[in-house]
């Protein structure tokens, strides 16, 4: 008679492994199926259409040079060759279909941190998940970028919620590998660096991370949103900001290990944690702000809809005030 037990520990472990990852695409399933009947739902009913503002400018080359003209985009004005003539200028597009947008996401172990019952990584895995399907629904194709402590992981642009789950599933592997031992510093630059030599056509990339880096990730965001729309989404927690008293504590670098124990009912050290925090804070959205991106700030204590239905309204305004500018200058 025919044995249906494995017959070697080989097998056995082929099993093992297949068992896991058939209850990980089950679990992924799961919550791509939440994410649509609990978010995606009742954006489409908000937004109306205008998921399109998270893509603006994309999909698109370069055909001519002509005068403005009334109802023409002001996002595509040309300043240079406006200033040079004197005239207003708009760069004239063939649009590409199959628009792309890509993930470019840092899942280092700062992400795993959450002062509450969310950690900063599955504020992330939502947003891509949510953003993704309402994409892909329509047509466009989404890839990404995987960090852990080096890339680790590129997926191409496809479209397709088969797609998406893959990307979801790719998300959660590598939160799955955040047993291993600290990888260091997180260096951000390397993963922007590498979305700049490998996204070739013009895309919208989300670049969505905790920007707890080593320095010089700057200029590589820069350069990435001189050739693509970029939209940076910084993930975080209040604890972040701000240290409550709880008396004497642990606190443990997510990257490197080092672990230093703090009093925090002395009132001194809070104090200067919170300027510490501001001036970091500050320092990074004049950061952002110089590479020319719009972002979208999101705590492990927001409410994803309502962060999302913020992002496209504050875009939306900006496309009004730019058309009233290009009014004045007619």
């Amino acid at each position: 008679m025919k044995s249906w037990w494995p017959s070697s520990r080989r097998e056995r472990a082929a099993n093992d492994a297949q068992v896991r990852a058939e209850a990980a695409a089950a679990g992924t399933e799961r919550a791509l199926r939440r994410l649509e009947w609990t978010v995606i739902r009742r954006l489409d009913g908000l937004l109306q259409g205008d998921y399109r503002t998270l893509m603006r400018g994309t999909g698109l080359d370069l055909a001519d040079l002509r005068e403005y003209q009334h109802h023409d985009d002001v996002r595509h004005i040309d300043w240079n060759v406006t200033a040079r003539l004197q005239v207003p200028h708009v760069r004239v597009f063939t649009e590409d279909r199959e628009m792309a947008a890509w993930f470019v996401l840092d899942l280092s172990r700062s992400v795993d941190f959450g002062s509450g019952t969310r950690a900063k990584r599955e504020i992330s895995t939502g947003f891509v998940g949510v953003v993704a399907r309402l994409l892909t629904r329509h047509g466009n194709r989404v890839g990404a970028l995987i960090y852990g402590s080096e890339l680790e992981a590129v997926i191409p642009p496809r479209t397709g919620r088969a797609h998406v789950l893959h990307l979801l599933h790719a998300m959660e592997r590598r939160a799955e590998a955040k047993g291993a031992k600290p990888g260091g510093t997180t260096r951000l630059a390397e993963l922007l660096d590498a979305a700049g030599n490998m996204i070739r056509r013009r895309s919208t990339v989300f670049v969505v991370s905790d920007f707890l880096s080593a320095p010089g990730w700057e200029r590589p965001l820069g350069r990435l949103a001189m050739r693509h729309e970029v939209l940076a989404v910084r993930l975080s927690d209040p604890l972040e900001q701000e240290i409550p008293d709880l008396g004497l504590v642990p606190l443990t670098d997510a990257e490197t290990g080092e672990q230093l124990w703090v009093d925090t009912h002395d009132g001194g050290f809070r104090k200067r944690f919170a300027r510490l925090a501001q001036e970091r804070e500050d320092t990074l959205r004049d950061a952002l702000g110089r590479a020319g991106v719009d972002t979208l700030e999101l705590s492990t204590q927001d409410d994803l809809i309502e962060a999302i239905v913020r992002f496209v309204d504050l875009r939306k305004r900006r496309v009004r005030t730019g058309l009233a500018h290009a009014k004045v200058m007619g």
